[in-house]
């Protein structure tokens, strides 16, 4: 059964509460920070790329210049319709069945504005027409940058625009002096997040750190029912952000 931590992300201390737990695995939902916590396993592992580590391979240099007729621009939270019809178009091509294919233009507009911490939309739109190609929601942490979300294009399948998106905001956090790009979550085995193993320098969070990946076959024993601590034991684990363990306040 699928289960997650949560906490609100509120008030003065927001920034620096998702700062302290995108560290340990957390994500951003609107004003919500979660974490998978499955009673049946420990598949999913938070990734992040290490951006001093991260050298392109040759199709991903191939990717960046297909794409090379895309321009960067990054805006304040705030949705658009050209954005909101991309996102359809993306949804309906991609993922006309998931949990969000239902999502209208109002629930579109909370999810790009409702956010109590520095959060930037990336656009990239193509040079000659100024179409809206792909779009990326972007938090700013403290020690790099977190992909939100993303879509795009769907008309444009060769060009390879989700692991472009990935490559920009390494690009990104480099331009910006960051040292990592959070991804959201890999499982392994799982054939749509087999993607993020193809980059170099990845980490992911195993065991309460961040440790660079191995052969990805090496993390199928995460998806075993006795690979995951009890829910306390996760919770007391959890290290608030300035500093103070779970585990020690616990009497």
């Amino acid at each position: 059964m699928e289960r997650k931590l949560f906490t609100a992300l509120q008030g003065d201390g927001a920034q620096r509460l998702n700062d302290g737990l995108s560290k340990q695995g957390f994500r951003r939902s609107q004003n919500v920070l979660y974490r998978p916590s499955c009673t049946d396993c420990a598949a999913c592992l938070s990734a992040r790329i290490n951006v001093d580590a991260f050298s392109p391979s040759k199709s991903q240099r191939r990717v960046i210049r297909r794409n090379a007729g895309l321009k960067r621009r990054a805006t304040s939270p705030w949705a658009t319709e050209d954005q909101y019809a991309l996102f359809r178009r993306y949804l309906e091509s991609r993922h006309a069945t998931g949990g969000m294919a239902d999502m209208d233009a109002f629930e579109f507009a909370s999810m790009v504005e409702e956010t109590p911490i520095r959060t930037r939309v990336v656009e990239y739109v193509d040079i000659d027409t100024d179409a809206l190609i792909a779009v990326c929601l972007t938090d700013v942490l403290d020690d790099g940058v977190s992909m939100v979300y993303s879509f795009f294009d769907p008309d444009r399948e060769r060009a390879s625009l989700g692991t472009y998106i990935i490559l920009d905001h390494i690009e990104i956090a480099r331009e910006a002096g960051l040292p990592h790009v959070y991804l959201g979550y890999w499982v392994p085995g799982s054939a749509k997040m087999g993607y993020k193993a193809s980059f170099s320098g990845v980490e992911l969070y195993v065991g309460n750190q961040w440790e660079r990946m191995r052969d990805p076959g090496a993390y199928e024993a995460q998806v075993h029912p006795l690979s995951n601590d009890s829910i306390s034991e996760q919770v007391a684990d959890i290290t608030l952000p300035d500093g103070t363990p779970l585990r020690a306040g616990r009497g």
